[in-house]
């Protein structure tokens, strides 16, 4: 490793022209072997032949073989199907559980829990302006909405200080 040859750029040229890593290697051979290494000589697949779940691949010999047995597929389907349950009937929980007076405050917000009180007085204040009278012409609807939005703030700034 340590042994150096030092040429002049004639002789670089002439040494390296005498080496030919492709030497012997017919036109199909150099091709294969050039798109071999642009992925660093791993093997590789067109989109959509290997299999649905990922799992399957073959030997070179052409022998399909699964990568984990039924059993084991099974077994993680039936685990995966109970954590889909669980999470649905955790979100029904949710939704059936009462809000408490902070969280009805932040839905009429728009905003949900955790929040900070920087963001809920900056939605607070562009409520505000897009729901002012005099930006709506005295729309009695929006007038109504900003009530709503008003108490909401008062709420959440009472629960801030407590």
């Amino acid at each position: 490793m340590n042994d150096y040859y030092w040429f002049c750029l004639d002789h670089v040229r002439a040494y390296n022209g005498s080496w030919d890593y492709y030497a012997g290697m017919g036109p199909e051979e150099i091709e294969k072997s050039v798109r071999s290494s642009v992925v660093g000589d791993r093997p590789t697949w067109k989109l959509g032949q290997r299999s649905a779940s990922g799992r399957q691949y073959k030997f070179a010999n052409g022998t399909r073989f699964d990568l984990f047995p039924d059993e084991v597929k099974a077994h993680v389907e039936a685990r995966m199907g109970q954590a889909k349950r669980k999470a649905e009937r955790d979100a029904e929980a949710r939704a059936r559980r009462k809000l408490s007076a902070e969280d009805k405050a932040l839905a009429v917000l728009d905003l949900t829990a955790p929040v900070d009180w920087d963001t809920i007085k900056l939605r607070y204040k562009t409520l505000v302006k897009q729901l002012h009278p005099d930006a709506n012409g005295g729309d009695r609807e929006a007038e109504e909405r900003l009530k709503v939005v008003n108490q909401a703030y008062s709420t959440l700034k009472r629960a801030a200080i407590a």
